[in-house]
């Protein structure tokens, strides 16, 4: 398993985006994933922490009071502490853009500008700045002031609605994804969208302006809808909750094992389901006219579910695995935890490595997405204590000396 000592190897990390100052100005999730996977790529990001610290840092398992998620949903980041309402912290705040790139924020709209810290200010100091606003619903438009979290995002976007099993099946409310995937689409497009208006800004044709990337988070979802909208514009059709089937493809789902596992089996090309069929003893299977093409098989993919899952459950999931895997038929174990870390292709690729944490230790984390061969990123430092680095932005950045940065600790500044 890889390694790296991630607070003790260089205060700045390496890595495609070294040398880009990012400012995030965020809490919970969506900007804070933005601005890490840019801090993963070697920005020096910083991060504005409420005195009492982000709210994130009490979320999940914790040792000894240090959230565990923290460590990797922080890192890569600089930590300083700020009570925004203070007309000093925004001259610190100022202070800290004049010498940015790129601002994140995720707060409801107009919610920095009524602290003196809209766009046009920022930009006052930083005309080219980079400015990427995460909310709920946008920055303009009919909810713009409208409360949302990602969970909101996904059930407006369209997809808490179809993780659920086929209607009629269940009385139960459908089933959330497991993770906050609304905040996390919105924070990768956000990335996507501050990249452009970089390279935008700065390339050999760019014209050196600065320019806002507004994300939503019920935005950010809905277009992850694949074929949903088109369908309902041109048929009227309502896409339905499939279950863990595909509503376009089968046979496609995940099926029991001996071993109470599940494996997800994707043959649902006709070499595949030949191969399949084949593999079931079950050769009959492929001139059935119930299964006969795919659209016959979507059709009738309940009865073909259940021929495949009485098959499946007589094998241990390691030995349906390894047959399917002869047979080279698409297929995989619906991974645990412990499965993903005990996986060599994500060992061989850095996808789960050990860092060490100041606080806990040795902790594993996932790796860094996307993984640029050439120039990698790193995972250089793990989520900071709160308000770590105030002291240096603020004396090695800003040129505060030690007597004025006590006096802002007294006053309740910092």
């Amino acid at each position: 398993m890889a390694s790296q000592d991630a607070n003790t190897q260089r205060s700045l990390g390496t890595g495609l985006l070294s040398g880009l100052r990012v400012l995030e100005i965020g809490h919970y999730v969506a900007a804070p994933f933005c601005t890490r996977l840019l801090g993963d790529l070697g920005a020096d990001v910083i991060k504005i922490e409420p005195l009492e610290g982000d709210p994130v840092r009490r979320w999940g398992e914790d040792v000894d009071g240090r959230s565990l998620w923290w460590s990797m949903h922080g890192r890569n980041k600089r930590s300083i502490t700020l009570n925004l309402k203070s007309t000093k912290a925004r001259e610190i705040v100022l202070g800290i853009v004049a010498t940015c790139d790129v601002v994140v924020e995720n707060f409801r709209p107009g919610h920095l500008a009524q602290l003196g810290l809209g766009p046009d200010v920022m930009r006052a100091v930083k005309p080219g700045l980079i400015i990427a606003q995460i909310s709920g619903y946008g920055q303009d438009g009919p909810y713009r002031d409208r409360a949302a979290f990602g969970v909101i995002g996904e059930a407006m976007g369209g997809l808490r609605y179809l993780t659920n099993h086929p209607p009629g099946t269940t009385d139960l409310p459908p089933v959330r994804v497991g993770v906050s995937i609304g905040d996390s689409i919105a924070g990768l497009y956000a990335a996507f969208g501050i990249m452009a208006a970089l390279w935008q800004r700065d390339s050999k044709t760019g014209d050196g302006k600065g320019r806002t990337v507004d994300v939503a988070l019920t935005e950010s979802v809905l277009s992850m809808m694949e074929g949903m909208i088109p369908e309902f514009g041109a048929l009227g059709k309502i896409k339905q909750p499939t279950g863990g089937g595909i509503a376009t493809a089968a046979p496609s789902n995940a099926y029991p094992t001996e071993d109470g596992a599940w494996i997800l089996i994707a043959a649902n090309s006709e070499p595949l389901f030949a191969k399949l069929a084949a593999l079931m003893e079950r050769p009959e299977l492929i001139e059935d006219p119930r299964y006969r093409g795919n659209r016959a098989r979507v059709q009738n993919s309940a009865s073909l579910d259940a021929i495949i899952s009485e098959w499946s459950r007589r094998y241990s999931a390691d030995a349906l695995e390894a047959r399917l895997k002869a047979s080279d038929i698409p297929s995989g174990k619906a991974y645990t935890a412990q499965d993903c870390v005990n996986d060599p292709q994500y060992l061989f690729r850095g996808m789960v490595r050990e860092v060490h944490d100041d606080k806990l230790g040795p902790v594993l984390h996932a790796g860094i997405v996307p993984r640029i061969v050439e120039t990698p990123g790193e995972i250089w430092r793990t989520g900071p204590d709160i308000g770590q680095h105030t002291d240096e932005v603020l004396g090695d950045l800003l040129g505060y000396d030690a007597m004025t940065i006590t006096s802002l600790r007294g006053e309740g500044v910092i």
